[in-house]
């Protein structure tokens, strides 16, 4: 039996945290809200996330954050990427004995461009810590904390901790693969979230599965493009991280990036769609960030142009639409090496 901290009690933090206490760990959880800490542990409940759902017993929550690390083994990330360095800062002065580091958050840092675990490693030496693992895939916390079969990835430029961490939440239910490409397991969690605000955008707007099957498709194309310049592995793209997690968030009233990108199309502003949510939508920051760093970079990604614009600059969903449809033509594939010395590398925007 592992001790185990998870930081962050929203919906998918208490998922992980249900996958964990059913392998028979020992779960401490830590949340912001007294009000919401005295539920899990009174009531074994988290009811403004997951509603009509009980919590397993071995899973104990805090709002203290140095009981909830003491005697950890493995500490998990799961906050929004704009609270990532605040925590970090506070985890760094309370570390004793040098865990693993594991996240399951999907972002990219606007500013930096930095990747969640680059921010991991910034913030907390070596000195501190093991190695730094990522968890992610197709993974709904409202599926997961109902046992329904669900598949991940975890990575890590460590595989041995990879394996840890697959160790730790391998169930019959829920499956974890490994994968070594670190950058392309992060890269492709987190931009899926940008083609998920628009495939929700597209529904918004009264458009059909052609609309949804086209973005998507090349949606993946330009998160793959990016992924590469950075040093991904084009075939991670194909995977769990890549395709399996850019159809669960496009396809499905369960993701927060979806529902907020239906309520843009039907005409609603930014402001308006975070306040009624209340809640964080990982898209909104990703598409700065992405946007930022391809124009470093000079990767040409035009679905994440116009949301950016949509976003940030009060376009029009209908005007973006029709700027996608208008643009030159183009091949779909040029050159594509798979296998090759640079696969993918002249994919088309």
């Amino acid at each position: 039996m592992a001790r185990i901290a998870v930081l962050g009690a929203g919906s998918w933090g208490t998922a992980l945290s249900i996958v964990l206490a059913d392998n028979g760990h020992q779960v401490s959880l830590w949340g912001r809200f007294e009000k919401q800490v005295n539920e899990i542990n009174n009531k074994h409940e988290n009811s403004r996330y997951l509603p009509n759902i009980k919590l397993p017993t071995n899973i104990s929550a805090s709002t203290n954050l140095e009981e909830v690390l003491e005697g950890a083994d493995t500490v998990i990330f799961v906050v929004p990427t704009a609270a990532m360095r605040e925590v970090l800062k506070e985890v760094k002065k309370l570390l004793k004995n040098k865990p693993i580091i594991a996240h399951a958050s999907k972002g990219v840092e606007p500013g930096s461009h930095l990747r969640i675990s680059e921010i991991i490693e910034e913030e907390i030496p070596e000195a501190l810590r093991q190695a730094v693992v990522v968890l992610s895939g197709p993974s709904h916390a409202e599926e997961v904390c109902l046992r329904q079969p669900t598949t991940v990835t975890s990575s890590s430029l460590d595989m041995d901790a990879a394996t840890y961490v697959q160790d730790l939440f391998m169930n019959q239910h829920f499956r974890v693969y490994t994968n070594p490409d670190l950058i392309g397991v992060e890269i492709g969690g987190a931009l899926k979230n940008i083609i998920a605000i628009c495939a929700g955008m597209t529904n918004g707007l009264g458009f059909g599965d052609n609309a949804k099957a086209a973005l998507m498709t090349r949606g993946l194309a330009e998160i793959a493009r990016l992924g590469m310049k950075l040093g991904a592995n084009p075939l991670t793209f194909a995977g769990l991280s890549g395709l399996g997690d850019l159809i669960v968030t496009c396809t499905s009233v369960h993701s927060r990036n979806w529902r907020a990108g239906n309520m843009i199309g039907k005409g609603k502003t930014v402001e308006e769609v975070l306040e009624e949510m209340d809640m964080a939508v990982e898209g909104i920051l990703t598409t700065k960030a992405a946007y930022q760093l391809a124009e470093e970079m000079n990767v040409e990604m035009p679905i994440t142009n116009v949301l950016y614009e949509v976003l940030f600059n009060n376009k029009a969903a209908d005007a973006a639409v029709s700027e996608l449809m208008g643009r030159v033509k183009k091949h779909e594939v040029e050159d594509l090496k798979l296998g090759g010395k640079d696969p993918l590398n002249h994919l088309e925007p």
